[in-house]
């Protein structure tokens, strides 16, 4: 059985309801096989990642960058993790007050750097979720954990 990691910094109502979303496309009951297990990004560890076959992360965007909580993360991670789980998929989402620019692309340039391989646009919410957001964040978590599926 195959197991998607997601790792998530959730501190606000936005962000709940994203990180729900994703959890419920992830678990979909057409979903098989794959198991999910859900850590917060402060206590998400290497052993976590080592143990996973794929990955959701899941930011606010703040002050231009994506959480000091997942970027704390990648940093406990990057190197134990560097050579095994290259090329294993991932997704993202962030929810911003206005731009999430900064985190997208701090995510980027770490998960280029460990190799992993995106595997489906990264959902990027600002303000308030709309119910187009929350179906994107659905459709984020059934994508990458449907792909893990043998």
């Amino acid at each position: 059985m195959a197991t998607l990691l997601i790792v998530h910094h959730t501190p606000s109502p936005n962000c709940q309801a994203m990180f729900e979303a994703v959890l419920s496309g992830a678990t979909a009951p057409e979903i098989e096989d794959v198991r999910v297990v859900r850590r917060a990004a402060l206590s998400a560890t290497a052993s976590d990642v080592l143990e996973a076959d794929g990955y959701l992360l899941g930011t606010p965007a703040n002050l231009g960058y994506m959480s000091g909580a997942l970027k704390h993360f990648f940093d406990q991670i990057y190197y134990p993790c560097l050579d095994e789980t290259r090329g294993r998929p991932f997704g993202c989402y962030v929810h911003g007050g206005n731009d999430v620019t900064g985190a997208l692309r701090g995510i980027e340039s770490i998960t280029t750097g460990l190799g992993w391989r995106r595997t489906a646009d990264p959902v990027t919410v600002t303000g308030e979720p709309a119910k187009a957001g929350i179906e994107a964040c659905w459709e984020l978590g059934a994508t990458v954990a449907a792909g893990l599926m043998s």
